[in-house]
């Protein structure tokens, strides 16, 4: 059975694994990637694990999260020790999240798609927006992305647009919790 869970340093390895299945440069939502050192240099331990501890970071909401961010919940999703993607729960909307990115990004790793995890974690995801007292969720997904629209569909996600953005052409759903 799959679970949430924190970041942790002690899946390294495994979450090496799963990096070397997207191709280089490949866009992997809800990881956090951006907020690593140095997404370049994950390969060593250290370098990794300043990366979790800035994961778990961003949901502390006395911390400062830095211009054009928001803080923000991480979690990964995995079976045993096996890393299996990432789901993160942004706190708030700015103008960028509120076009583009919604308040819940998602990704799974390539060889254990198709399998419902996307959908799964949403879904264990929403009641953890509500404790955060939100009543509706923006969740977004590339107009292109069949498996993603399907799992916020599952979801009570309802579409409001589909537009044209910096990012492409993202369809963007409400889901009312």
């Amino acid at each position: 059975m799959p679970e949430l869970i924190a970041p942790t340093a002690r899946l390294h390895s495994s979450w090496l694994a799963a990096r070397d299945e997207w191709p280089p440069g490949a866009h992997q939502d809800g990881t956090g990637l951006r907020l690593a050192p140095d997404a370049a240099a994950l390969d060593s331990p250290g370098v990794f694990s300043e990366w979790v501890a800035r994961l778990h970071q961003q949901s502390d909401r006395s911390v400062a999260v830095g211009e054009e961010r928001v803080h923000a919940t991480h979690w990964w999703i995995v079976e045993g020790s096996d890393y299996l993607g990432a789901i993160d729960l942004r706190h708030y909307l700015n103008a960028l999240l509120l076009d583009i990115g919604g308040h819940i990004g998602y990704s799974i790793r390539p060889s254990y798609r198709r399998r419902g995890l996307a959908t799964w974690a949403l879904g264990a995801v929403l009641p953890e927006a509500r404790a955060l007292g939100l009543d509706r969720v923006l969740v977004t997904c590339d107009d292109d992305n069949t498996g993603s629209r399907r799992s916020i569909e599952r979801n009570g996600g309802v579409l409001e647009d589909v537009r044209t953005t910096t990012a492409g052409i993202k369809r963007r759903y409400w889901i009312t919790l």
